[in-house]
């Protein structure tokens, strides 16, 4: 091409790969580069297209709702139209008995945290319009931060939006490289997850083996940074972390420990401060973790521990930097509720006396209930089909629980999880064990 005839920029590519196309006129030369970019935009929707559709093809080979919901017995997403009551009413009109809440203290529903919600929306709004780094700080955030602090006996505490962010954003932080991660395998999916945005390397141990665990601390280098993580009260099995074998093993291997309490909190420990406060072990237990959303009967969460760790989390935790903060109604409800947790201890005595009743009866009538020690009662079925039967089979008697099946729990461990609130009556427990009893025996079960 001569060197005196003008080319458009997007031509280039055209003229460099055919050096012997003609000079074209002015007009053709616009005329090409509007077909040339519209060329390029068709292509682009084209690729688009073909992703998209990909994308499609991949996911509609997971048809297992799909076949569920044709057996007549899909158990999820089930729309309630009421409070998380020992009695709810369905969006079908449907009233049954709720034994698959986790509102262990039975405040979800209760008319403080409403007007406190109330009012805390009346003053501050709807929403922090912002995340706590930046505008998304209350005076009632820290308020409360200081009185979890106190009540789980650290220096300080930071809430997040949800406790699945606590644990995503805490672990994925103190995971530091060179470091190592240690985790209990029946852990909760959020700490699995932040282990997995960690820069740590993780070691799993069987579920609360400490032979095991041992073994792998003693692999690693003294000086480098080891975080033991575990569920203070396991969320389907509902039995306890050992904590003093696991402090003991933290002095011998210069290790940290941290404890999700989400479901310990409200439930044991002095008070219902938790885990650590229920072995005595608060001082030597580094970090503790809580969730609004069982025993307090609202949403978000919390971490606890020494000033120099909260410090360090606040600047570096992603999960809490860059996500808007809890609601204010959220806040005041959480701060509501822990004033009731502290000043009404019959309401956890009546969790427990409605929860030793209901393991002793569960017991007696030849159910499978593992190791629990909580108020969480795991009913084994070791069945995924028959998980979802005696689901809806309850439900039609009406009885609400809920199936715990892989991969929550291994295929041989499938269960139902049957957790117990302080609201509960001993004839509601009795109704539903009676159900539950027939049912099992007529899938075969329990004999």
């Amino acid at each position: 091409m001569p060197k005196s005839a003008p080319t458009c920029d997007v031509l280039k590519p055209i003229a460099m790969a055919s050096p012997s196309l003609p000079r074209l006129p002015a007009r053709w030369q616009v005329a090409n580069k509007i077909k040339f970019v519209y060329l390029q935009r068709c292509t682009t929707l084209l690729n688009l297209s073909q992703m998209k559709k990909i994308l499609n093809e991949i996911c509609a080979k997971y048809t297992v709702p799909q076949e569920v919901k044709a057996l007549g017995i899909y158990p999820y997403y089930r729309p309630i139209s009421s409070g998380q009551d020992p009695v709810v009413t369905m969006a079908d009109g449907k009233k049954v008995l709720m034994f698959g809440s986790n509102s262990y203290l039975g405040l979800s529903d209760d008319p403080r945290l409403k007007e406190a919600a109330i009012a805390a929306i009346r003053k501050y709004g709807t929403s922090c319009s912002g995340s706590r780094f930046l505008n998304g700080t209350l005076d009632i955030h820290e308020e409360l931060e200081a009185k979890l602090a106190k009540f789980v006996g650290k220096d300080e505490a930071v809430t997040y939006s949800t406790g699945f962010q606590v644990n995503l954003g805490v672990v994925s932080c103190l995971g530091v490289k060179g470091g190592y991660v240690f985790l209990d395998a029946l852990d909760h999916a959020c700490i699995i997850d932040g282990s997995r945005l960690s820069f740590s390397e993780v070691r799993k141990f069987p579920h609360n083996d400490m032979a095991v665990l041992e073994k792998k601390l003693a692999l690693t280098p003294p000086d480098a940074l080891k975080l033991i993580v575990v569920d203070g009260v396991y969320s389907m099995e509902g039995d306890i972390a050992p904590l003093p074998q696991i402090v003991e093993l933290c002095k011998k291997y210069n290790a940290s420990v941290m404890v999700d309490d989400a479901h310990g909190l409200g439930v044991i420990g002095e008070n219902g401060s938790g885990t650590a406060s229920h072995y005595g072990l608060t001082a030597d237990t580094d970090l503790i973790m809580g969730t609004f959303s069982k025993s307090f009967g609202s949403l978000g969460g919390f971490i606890a521990g020494d000033k120099e760790v909260l410090n360090y989390l606040k600047h570096n935790s992603r999960s809490l930097i860059f996500s808007a903060s809890m609601t204010p109604a959220a806040v005041a409800a959480a701060s509501t509720a822990l004033d009731i947790m502290i000043n009404e201890p019959e309401r956890r005595e009546h969790l427990w006396k409605v929860t030793r009743h209901a393991q002793k009866a569960f017991k007696d009538n030849g159910f499978d209930t593992g190791h629990t020690q909580s108020p969480i009662i795991p009913l084994f079925v070791r069945d995924t089909i028959k998980a979802m039967k005696i689901v809806r089979m309850a439900y039609e008697q009406g009885v609400f629980i809920t199936p715990v099946i892989a991969p929550a729990v291994p295929e041989s461990d499938v269960l139902i999880r049957f957790a117990l609130m302080a609201t509960h009556t001993i004839e509601q427990v009795d109704e539903a064990v009676e159900k539950l009893t027939k049912i099992f025996k007529e899938l075969g079960v329990i004999e």
